[in-house]
């Protein structure tokens, strides 16, 4: 199937400061960039090393180490498409440009990535195509060479910048299929009220309002302003996490305690932004039940006590935390499968919105699968 690319560049002329027409210099800034990143979207679907390696600073060894970030982390999304038996078909993008500030030959940018990454299954012709959102925020450095801007350096949080050799290996049988029941003997949540909405669409239905940049997301790409932004404090995904079910107004509204808590002004409990003793709280407090472990193997395939694989027992609103020698890196939640049955995720840092779960991680990932105990 032919991959098709779009992108679409979106200027914040407020973020800027422009209070009149842009300059010359910032119009042929705003031109690159709309290259440059169309040039991306391409690669990420068909490798182009001499196409892309044109918009970059390559005599500079800074230039050469940006450009060989872009063309690893292309490399691994689409060995990790082919090793789970997808196609990806489109890329569609949107940069907004935040800042520019030019000084002489060299001009830094900051601007955030909005992407949109369309796949199918060619061995499920029936299934339509299936999309996923990831955002990041850009500090780039631009140098002009010979009348021209180039890129020299470029500052993000990638969560695909994944060595390709570390996927998991091809197919388990049996995954991805849709779940059918859950085990009758052992009910995860409570039966669901009939009269409402429940606590854990309202979980998910805030993990989709603010997932950030992340394309599909709402809120116009961002964050909840009522809780501080830890991005910059090592991490803003378990905050993300608590919120989706901590937040009275539109959140799961599990009661908060004295270990986990957010107080305006102050900002969130160590068990509330930590991975490890988040992690600890949830077992202790008994809010989350942890249905298994193991790597990405031993969490999809089919076991006596887990027929359909331990994935399979997760709902909307649940959790996976994503661990390294027993050490948790990463929480996201669960917002639903596509229409071929994987578990899609949302999360911050980075920003993803109905991504699919192990995408990004490696067979050295472990994944903790919780189950969230329903408010009463």
């Amino acid at each position: 199937m032919a991959t098709k690319v779009l992108l679409t560049l979106l200027i914040t002329l407020l973020g800027l400061g422009w209070t009149e027409e842009p300059t010359g210099e910032e119009q042929s800034i705003t031109q690159f960039l709309t290259q440059l990143y169309q040039a991306r979207h391409e690669v990420l679907l068909q490798e182009n090393k001499d196409q892309l390696s044109a918009y970059y600073v390559i005599s500079n060894e800074a230039g050469r180490m940006t450009l060989e970030h872009e063309l690893r982390r292309s490399q691994y999304i689409r060995v990790w498409a082919e090793k789970r038996s997808i196609q990806l078909t489109k890329s569609q993008g949107k940069i907004t440009i935040e800042r520019i500030r030019q000084n002489g030959s060299l001009a830094r940018v900051q601007l955030v990535q909005s992407v949109k990454l369309s796949y199918t299954y060619p061995l499920h012709p029936q299934i339509p195509a299936q999309s996923f959102g990831i955002g990041t925020r850009h500090r780039l450095i631009l140098q002009r060479m010979n009348g021209q801007w180039r890129l020299l350096q470029d500052d993000y949080l990638d969560p695909l910048y994944v060595n390709p050799d570390l996927i998991p290996a091809e197919g388990v049988p049996g995954f991805p299929s849709q779940p059918t029941v859950q085990n009758p003997s052992e009910p995860l949540s409570p039966p669901r009220s009939s009269s409402a909405t429940t606590y854990r669409e309202k979980a998910v239905a805030y993990a989709n309002r603010y997932a950030g940049a992340a394309w599909g997301a709402g809120n116009e790409g961002q964050y909840n302003r009522k809780y501080q932004d830890y991005t910059d404090a090592g991490g803003d995904c378990t905050n993300f996490i608590s919120q989706v079910w901590g937040d009275a107004a539109e959140g799961g509204r599990l009661p908060t305690t004295d270990q986990w808590h957010y107080e305006p002004g102050k900002g969130g409990s160590s068990a509330w932004i930590y991975t490890d003793l988040f992690k600890k709280f949830l077992i202790t407090s008994r809010h989350g039940k942890l249905i298994a472990q193991g790597t990405f193997r031993e969490v999809v395939q089919s076991t006596s006590e887990h027929p359909e694989g331990a994935i399979a027992r997760l709902q909307p609103g649940d959790l996976i935390a994503y661990a390294f020698n027993n050490d948790v890196d990463h929480f996201a939640v669960v917002v639903g499968r596509d229409q071929n049955g994987y578990p899609l995720v949302n999360s911050h840092t980075s920003d993803r919105y109905h991504m699919p779960f192990d995408l990004g991680w490696t067979r050295r990932t472990h994944y903790l699968l919780f189950h969230i105990q329903e408010k009463p």
